[in-house]
């Protein structure tokens, strides 16, 4: 029983904006000692399923808000609008990679959370998204499981 509750704990700090892979790798090799394995698939499960929900959830939030408040149609048009050509030569000309890469990158506001925002506001298709998501994710969780066990070897 206790196995499974640090599991959980694992898995829960991965769903976290803040914490993500960043967190749940160290937590569960280093407090928990659990298998690397079981913590590499816990987290990158974990870290997957927000960005799902956020980039099947913003669109329609967004749509419904803009249908419904004037200053929030004309918020959010601004907001795309300028986001979007901001970005639209790194987009064309990166693809992607950029936003792998941004996943990948295991620091502050960056993650799956920022890469799939990042994707809604670029208007990024899910069927795209998300698969670019995970494949940062993956890496990410190889980063940091090299960092973490890598300083643990050497604190050893």
């Amino acid at each position: 029983m206790e196995l499974l509750n640090e599991v959980i704990k694992v898995f829960l700090t991965a769903l976290t904006p803040i914490g993500e892979l960043r967190a749940s790798i160290p937590l569960g090799l280093t407090i928990y000692n659990l298998p690397l394995w079981l913590v590499f698939i816990v987290s990158v499960v974990g870290n997957i399923i927000p960005p799902i929900f956020i980039l099947w959830l913003f669109p329609k939030i967004s749509d419904w808000m803009m249908s419904h408040s004037k200053l929030m149609n004309r918020f959010l048009s601004w907001l795309f609008d300028r986001t979007r050509k901001k970005a639209h030569g790194k987009i064309e000309k990166y693809g992607d990679i950029a936003l792998i890469i941004f996943v990948a990158i295991p620091l502050p506001n960056t993650g799956a959370w920022t890469g799939a925002l990042a994707a809604w506001l670029f208007d990024i298709p899910m069927k795209r998204a998300i698969p670019n998501i995970l494949y940062g994710v993956i890496i990410a969780g190889v980063i940091v499981t090299l960092v973490t066990t890598g300083l643990v070897h050497i604190f050893s």
